[in-house]
């Protein structure tokens, strides 16, 4: 829920991918800020009492184990009225990870007991400094209270989850939920350092493209929700700072004009759905485009001279990536859409221009 100053609302938060964030408590604010003085204490778990220890991680594990049998009511039933009341997207949340942690073995790798009981009420924002070295949480608008966050990690299967639970604490030692994420630990069978390295080895060759979109995987799979930082993850975000490409189409598309035809890419990100780390991007056709894509001929040959266009501009995408799974999009519509591995995507398109400004139209 979020607090105005006046009323709670349920809020979701999207994350990369297949990372989840549904129906969380507190609204997420920034992440390394100078310590307040009246900052709210954070506990790590070799800071608590054995009695608090086991209860916060015996509650956490037994959400799991819900999810890992797809009791949804069980776990609705534990979770706290606002969040219970609209409870649709955490179970859709535990449909789709029940089968990827089924026989899986559940570890609590960390638990961080949030006392913001002393806090005033409608502080602007709640910082928690946590262990040594320092993990920090903060978070704006947060009511007075006890709170928890709880992660687990699911292994031992193909698809390994971590996932992320915030509690609150209703009673002493006793815990409802308030909030819950869930992201993958490998992409393509390879962790989140796994990809730190090759990001670094992209970087020193100076193939920014491709140290960019590794670095962003190792950060979605190193850190397993977005309020939460460390020394680690800071140095990882400063890195991949350092090589992010000037181009990418985040405010403005980024407009490729191929074969004399102006073509606006408003998303680039990496995708395993189709079984390998690609390269996805999306981009939204004109009209004279948009008719193309009705001719299966034209349109295979539209998209695959776009792919062979922004190989041309950034040739090292073919050492980083499998393949690309292009999209044309009509609002949020899909109108066609083709992957291809890089061996079967040509270089005959002629581009006279990239640039991150939107096309004239």
């Amino acid at each position: 829920m979020r607090y105005d100053g006046k009323n709670f609302t349920i809020m979701q938060l999207n994350h990369r991918q297949s990372r989840r964030a549904l129906f969380f408590l507190l609204t997420i604010g920034g992440m390394m800020l100078l310590p307040r003085a009246y900052a709210a204490s954070c506990t790590t778990s070799a800071q608590m009492t054995a009695a608090q220890r086991d209860a916060m991680a015996n509650t956490a594990r037994s959400m799991a184990a819900n999810v890992e049998s797809g009791d949804v009511q069980a776990l609705r039933a534990n979770t706290i009225p606002a969040v219970a009341a609209d409870f649709g997207a955490i179970a859709s949340s535990v449909e789709s990870l029940k089968p990827l942690i089924q026989h899986a073995t559940i570890t609590v790798d960390a638990l961080y007991f949030l006392d913001a009981s002393t806090e005033p009420a409608n502080a602007p924002q709640t910082s928690f400094y946590c262990g040594s070295p320092i993990v920090v949480l903060n978070i704006p608008n947060l009511p007075p209270g006890k709170y928890a966050l709880a992660i687990l990690h699911a292994t031992g299967v193909p698809q390994p989850q971590q996932i992320a639970l915030i509690l609150s604490e209703t009673g002493t030692d006793q815990w409802k939920l308030a909030g819950f994420f869930s992201s993958p630990m490998v992409e393509d069978g390879h962790d989140g350092l796994w990809y730190w390295t090759r990001a670094r080895e992209f970087a020193q060759k100076k193939m920014d493209w491709n140290a960019w979109f590794y670095y962003q995987t190792a950060a979605a799979l190193l850190d397993p929700v977005d309020f939460l930082t460390s020394p680690n993850l800071e140095k990882l975000r400063r890195e991949a700072n350092s090589v992010r490409p000037a181009n990418l189409p985040e405010s403005k598309p980024l407009v490729l004009t191929v074969n004399g035809s102006p073509f606006e890419i408003n998303g680039i990100d990496t995708t395993t759905a189709l079984g390998g780390y690609d390269l996805e991007f999306y981009y939204t056709p004109n009209a004279e485009q948009t008719a193309q894509l009705r001719d299966p001929t034209a349109a295979r040959k539209q998209v695959v001279d776009l792919m062979s266009a922004l190989l041309a501009i950034h040739p090292e995408l073919r050492q980083g990536f499998r393949g690309i799974w292009a999209h044309a999009q009509s609002g949020n519509v899909s109108i066609f859409a083709l992957d291809l591995p890089m061996n079967q995507i040509g270089g005959g398109a002629q581009t006279t221009s990239a640039t991150a400004a939107p096309a004239a139209h």
